[in-house]
């Protein structure tokens, strides 16, 4: 069942965050769009200027420390006025895939994300999680990744998605894909494992663990509704591999 990877979707000791926007000037359709990007998290929105940070900023702050921040034009361009088109054309290629740091630190926590038509951007955020992981892979060139794709045909479909594992397979890396066998993959230079179970029908993840004692990386996420993921990400290197060990033996 897809639900094996739901013993990874839960939450430890993740302290009370708030994303803040510094400049309080912003326009009103900004400030509506961030909303509705981030609304859903279950984190605090703050739209006041709270005397840190640069102008046209986001913070994050846990337990009202700071520990990331971002430009809005850097949130804007990954997520506020775009939708998933822009990556899956990849138009911008992996190394434009800039991930935001208030985003990229939000880890540990579970969250409820919703796709179209009931959000335009909610599900954005494991898009760009997802292309945070490859790059992060890719700037290593080493390790393993581990990918569902839930329909294999997404490698050739998506021209994003296809040219970004073209890079990663020039690599060292040992690359291994998940998904439903919709497409013939036989020239691929992965590992694939196939199978139409719902297992592979509703999980996505993207696991990575470098060869050269870098930091690892892990996204699960479990579609639990149509087009509605529960999903997390984490750094922590015990979690990752438990993470990759549990796929590896389930899939």
């Amino acid at each position: 069942m897809a639900d094996s990877l739901e013993v990874f979707l839960h939450e430890t000791g993740v302290p009370e965050r708030t994303l803040a926007v510094v400049d309080s000037g912003q326009p009103e359709p900004i400030h509506d769009l961030f909303v509705d990007a981030f609304g859903s998290l279950g984190i605090n929105l703050s739209g006041r200027d709270i005397g840190v940070g640069a102008d046209e900023s986001v913070v994050l702050l846990e337990d009202g420390e700071v520990v990331a921040t971002s430009s809005i034009e850097s949130l804007r361009k990954a997520v506020l006025l775009v939708n998933s088109d822009l990556y899956t054309t990849g138009l911008s290629g992996i190394e434009g895939s800039e991930a935001p740091a208030v985003l990229t630190e939000l880890d540990g926590a579970v969250y409820t994300l919703r796709g179209f038509p009931a959000s335009t951007k909610e599900k954005l955020l494991l898009i760009v999680m997802s292309r945070y992981i490859e790059r992060q892979a890719l700037e290593s060139g080493a390790g393993r990744l581990d990918v569902a794709f839930q329909q294999l045909s997404r490698m050739r479909g998506e021209y994003g998605t296809k040219r970004t594992y073209e890079r990663l397979l020039r690599t060292e890396l040992d690359v291994h894909v998940y998904g439903v066998p919709d497409t013939d993959l036989g020239d691929i230079e992965a590992t694939v494992h196939a199978g139409r179970s719902q297992r592979y029908r509703r999980s996505w993840f993207v696991v990575f663990v470098p060869q050269n004692g870098e930091r690892p990386a892990a996204l699960v996420a479990v579609e639990n509704d149509r087009n509605t993921w529960r999903a997390t990400w984490t750094y922590d290197r015990g979690r990752v591999g438990a993470i990759q060990d549990h796929i590896i033996e389930q899939f």
